[in-house]
């Protein structure tokens, strides 16, 4: 059987390598996925179930119901202050999709894309399947956090460029690109004539009051921003696999075009969740308190243990750990994190290669959990620097 030059180049991330070989423990704790433990708000579920008891699961138009990309222009109103008509939104399986499919409606082959580091890791392998090509920019220091400066990005810029993607908060670092960085990337974009795409999936999950700042607030961004959300980590939706995007209007027609052509729509119970979500204005308070709580227990005692560097994440629920003064790769400090302690990470090189001395560590499971989490760890150094 013949199997495609292009998908034989695409690699199973170590990611979900990481997360497959912690299975082979029985009292392992998984910091791999970002998927929280939480429940989405029981509003959503029973929107969901009732959907399903009154037969309402049938297809939907490709770009979704027509009352859900309402309530997602509503939405828009609110959370980036602008005026969405729905022709210019399209529901979608999840934030994977629409990222996949606005890259595949702009990508020629040979384009070239901007991808800031620490990426994730799907950008890349999204880009070079849609025949692209990614061009990285290592955009943070464990010092300094995530920045990149305007001289730096239009360096990158060739005649082939035609898109920049960001992703604030951005995962895997927790950090946020300042009001000043994005108006710089919103002044190339337009000088270039190149397409942003910002992923701001976890725009929800910021702590201490953070307020989210999206390139879209700048008149350089305007008609040439397509911005991916999802459900996911708003609501704790990993597995409903909603999403949506919402940008100019010819990119999102050509997107439903494809969606015609890949998933038909998105989950239809899921697309009545978010329904209920925003047109009733559904609470997820409850998500950020938690993980603020998490994420405080966790930073203050990763910065105790000798040998680790971190900051503290403004957003999302991941921690990007410099363990660079163990002497490890990342690689080879998560494999034997886990054989000693059963404790799973991410290594730091899935998210470019200038990040082979950081972990990525999700705080997505209960303090109690990542209590027990940091003494196997504080155990892993105690072991460590007694061997030196």
């Amino acid at each position: 059987m013949k199997v495609s030059k292009r998908i034989t180049r695409i690699e199973p991330s170590l990611t979900r390598k990481m997360f497959n070989m912690a299975q082979n423990f029985n009292d392992v704790i998984d910091l791999t996925l970002g998927d929280p433990d939480l429940a989405p708000p029981e509003e959503l579920r029973k929107a969901a179930y009732r959907a399903m008891e009154e037969n309402r699961l049938h297809y939907s138009a490709n770009a979704g119901l027509p009352e859900a990309r309402r309530a997602v222009s509503q939405k828009i109103a609110k959370v980036w202050g602008k005026e969405c008509p729905t022709e210019n939104i399209a529901i979608t399986v999840g934030g994977m999709e629409a990222l996949f499919l606005s890259l595949y409606c702009m990508i020629d082959e040979g384009d070239e894309v901007i991808v800031f580091a620490p990426y994730y890791i799907n950008y890349l392998q999204m880009i070079e399947l849609c025949g692209g090509t990614p061009v990285i920019l290592d955009a943070y220091d464990v010092q300094k956090g995530l920045d990149v400066s305007r001289d730096t990005l239009e360096a990158a810029v060739t005649d082939r460029t035609i898109a920049v993607i960001i992703n604030s908060p951005n995962n895997p670092t927790g950090d946020v690109f300042s009001k000043e960085t994005l108006y710089d990337i919103a002044a190339v974009a337009q000088k270039y004539d190149l397409t942003i795409i910002s992923d701001e999936v976890y725009r929800t999950l910021l702590y201490d009051g953070r307020a989210h700042e999206s390139v879209l607030q700048f008149p350089e961004a305007e008609g040439r921003t397509i911005v991916v959300d999802s459900m996911s980590k708003e609501y704790s939706m990993t597995g409903w696999r909603i999403g949506f995007a919402f940008g100019p209007q010819e990119l999102i027609a050509n997107m439903v075009k494809m969606q015609e052509n890949v998933a038909a729509c998105a989950n239809v119970a899921s697309q009545y969740a978010l329904l209920e979500a925003y047109q009733n204005k559904v609470p997820n308070h409850y998500i950020v308190e938690e993980f603020q709580e998490r994420r405080d227990y966790l930073y203050s005692a990763l910065k105790e243990i000798n040998l680790l560097r971190v900051q503290k994440p403004k957003g999302t629920f991941y921690l990007f750990v410099d363990i660079s003064q163990t002497g490890y790769r990342s690689e080879e400090f998560a494999y034997k994190l886990l054989e000693a302690v059963h404790v799973a990470v991410v290594p730091g090189v899935v998210y470019g290669k200038a990040y082979d001395g950081y972990i990525r560590v999700a705080f997505t499971r209960k303090v109690e959990t990542l209590e027990q989490a940091v003494e196997r760890l504080q155990t892993f150094f105690d072991e460590l620097e007694k061997g030196r």
